[in-house]
């Protein structure tokens, strides 16, 4: 067993490691691009929501309040009438970069620790490096890969897109891997 203390400096070069892939999958190979399409007639529903006073928030629509409510037969025909959907409104500082970035890094170290104390738990000191690297591998794209399953399954997301985020999780993990192979501790 390798202890948690030990790997607080690959805890802290992963999750810099993560922050600058994930920068150059963003900025350079820019895959996400396509990922949001523009509404139809877009100031006209913007005009709609502002004028209904929609605030920041999570909204399913149509939306019902019980399975009871759900199974009802106005509810059904709302739902073949459609459209059907999920919608996030963020707030004035929705788009405040800093404190995004930031919330992501510290996600970052939050994988890493994970990362550190199951591969801590699987190898000591000294372990041979691949099998460092498959562990933290592993457990990396746990975290940062299939977080983004559920949205489809649950929010419609379309599967190219968490497929997107699945291959974002596999550099990720790769680079996780990678600095915890590189800076495993040596045998006492």
């Amino acid at each position: 067993m390798t202890t948690l203390a030990a790997l607080w400096l690959p805890i802290l070069l992963a999750a810099v490691a993560v922050f600058i892939v994930s920068s150059l999958v963003h900025m350079v190979l820019q895959i996400h691009c396509g990922d949001y399409r523009k509404l139809p007639n877009e100031e006209a529903v913007l005009a709609a929501m502002r004028q209904n006073g929609v605030g920041a928030g999570q909204f399913m629509f149509p939306h019902c309040n019980s399975m009871k409510e759900f199974g009802s037969p106005e509810m059904q025909a709302k739902m073949k009438q459609g459209p059907l959907g999920t919608l996030v409104v963020r707030g004035p500082d929705g788009c405040n970069m800093g404190k995004a970035l930031g919330q992501w890094f510290v996600f970052c170290i939050v994988v890493g620790v994970f990362v550190a104390y199951l591969t801590g738990l699987a190898c000591a000191p000294g372990a041979d490096g691949m099998r460092v690297f498959r562990i933290s591998a592993t457990v990396a794209l746990l975290g940062y890969g299939f977080s983004s399953v559920c949205d489809s399954i649950w929010k419609g997301v379309s599967w190219s897109t968490t497929m997107k985020f699945l291959f974002d999780g596999l550099l990720y993990a790769v680079s996780t891997a990678a600095v915890f192979a590189w800076m495993w501790p040596a045998a006492a």
